[in-house]
């Protein structure tokens, strides 16, 4: 049997990730594995259509594809997203159709969820058998029970493949949109007083509708706003994993290129951000991806935090809740405020410039009042697995983060709550005992609301 792996790690070689195909190599060896690091070879690839053919020729006498790849900002690294774009523009998806494929992730469980989700769609647009994503912890390979839990889906995934088990998809096609965008008059006329608005844009089309929707989303404010195409910022290449920032946010480009320096002076000085591109496969460009896992020279310290956030997209977002939660996510774990999200899907002209217009003034009204919305599962669920990765196994290799964390209160685990832990360590027992029992189990629902309905008779 011939399994293509499709290394999407920047580092080749010494990926953490490919170790676990490295480890299946040694326990299934009766296979022909060919791995091809797609991601660090991406440069090459983009102009050498030879050495992408190379590839697709492997595939096509493959039996089955291994999609292997670190997760990169709730996906996988730009310079992947690069390669997976490469397969549509240059029509070679043909060759993955009817192959079984497997999705392979390490991480620290950080939206891995969102990264499988997106490489199964692809796999169904391919036309691919998807047989299921395998998320590991970096080191679950190191710990026995969790070696023999791969080696039993990596089993499962090869007899799968002989027996040629069918499958079903699970993502619907996208459908596209004809829908030309003409802008009438603008509807508003905001003054955003101290307030600074930018907008960073992704759109190669020179009339296509995200420029002509940031042309009358900027038409509602009786001021000039600061546009910046990604095209035009010095960015010599993607994220490549190497977490040098880790320990004080310098990052291997800096000196380099202009990344660094534009998003200090222009990202983390404004107020108001809006992000503007079309949806291409099932996230944003490739482009748009290279600048989020750019900004991780950050790492995990929130930059954009109390500031109004964004995004005007060209394309379906209603079929994709995957992208949707992930541009949520995104504004949560970065503490910003998600004030709205336009697109051009409705294919209506007039709604379409009322969207904008109100979006315009929204922005700058929610500045004015310092509004951030209270984030939900997706920002405490993420905030909490940083917060523990980094006081634990982390903090070695990010001690920026730690030097941050301990000094916002990150570091809030329930058990340095001793009033708490005395208190639940009483009542605990007291329960044991069946009259206070009794009585507890009736006076728990008036106690539960009766702090709220204090505050409320005090208004």
């Amino acid at each position: 049997m011939q399994i293509t792996v499709l290394s999407g790690s920047p580092k080749g070689d010494d990926s953490v990730t490919l170790q676990y195909v490295r480890y299946m190599q040694k326990t299934f060896p009766d296979y022909d594995y060919n791995i091809f690091h797609v991601a660090r070879q991406i440069r090459k690839l983009e102009r050498d259509d030879k050495a992408l053919q190379d590839i697709v020729d492997k595939i096509v006498l493959s039996d089955a594809v291994i999609w292997c790849f670190p997760l990169y900002y709730c996906l996988v690294c730009s310079q992947y997203k690069r390669f997976i774009e490469l397969i549509f523009e240059r029509k070679k998806g043909e060759a993955f159709r009817n192959k079984y494929a497997v999705s392979l992730s390490t991480s620290v469980h950080f939206f891995d969820h969102t990264a499988h989700n997106y490489i199964h769609g692809i796999c169904d647009d391919l036309e691919m058998k998807y047989l299921g994503g395998y998320s590991a912890e970096m080191y679950d390979l190191v710990r026995s029970r969790e070696r023999a839990r791969f080696v039993q889906f990596a089993g499962n995934f090869l007899k799968s493949v002989e027996r040629q088990v069918p499958v079903s998809k699970q993502f619907p096609p996208l459908v596209s949109s004809e829908f030309v965008y003409e802008p009438g008059p603008a509807r508003q006329a905001v003054t955003a007083g101290n307030k600074k608005i930018l907008v960073l844009m992704d759109e190669e089309k020179e009339y296509g509708n995200i420029r002509k929707m940031i042309k009358a989303f900027r038409g509602n404010y009786v001021h000039d706003i600061e546009v910046i195409s990604l095209t035009s910022i010095d960015i010599k290449g993607g994220c490549l994993g190497c977490c040098q920032c880790g320990l004080d946010n310098v990052c291997q480009y800096q000196g380099k290129d202009g990344y660094i320096d534009f998003y200090n002076e222009k990202v983390k000085t404004a107020d108001i951000i809006v992000f503007a591109g079309e949806i291409r496969d099932r996230y944003l460009s490739s482009r748009w991806k290279q600048y989020f896992d750019r900004s991780f020279f950050n790492t995990h310290i929130p930059t954009l935090k109390d500031k109004q956030l964004a995004f005007l997209l060209s394309g379906p977002l209603a079929q994709l809740p995957n992208l949707q939660e992930i541009l949520s996510a995104y504004a949560q774990f970065q503490q910003g405020n998600l004030a709205g999200i336009v697109t051009d899907e409705g294919e209506d002209y007039i709604c379409l410039d009322e969207l904008l217009g109100d979006l315009a003034g929204r922005l700058v009204e929610l500045a004015q009042q310092g509004y951030v919305h209270p984030i939900n599962f997706l920002g405490i669920g993420g905030m909490k697995i940083f917060r523990d990765e980094v006081w634990g196994m982390l903090r070695l290799v990010f001690q920026s983060d730690h030097r941050y964390y301990k000094q916002h209160g990150y570091y809030d685990f329930p058990q340095k709550d001793f009033k708490t832990r005395r208190m639940n360590f009483f009542m605990m027992l007291m329960t044991k005992i069946p009259a206070f029992k009794k009585k507890f189990l009736k006076m728990i629902e008036k106690e539960m609301v009766k702090p709220l309905k204090n505050v409320v008779k005090n208004k």
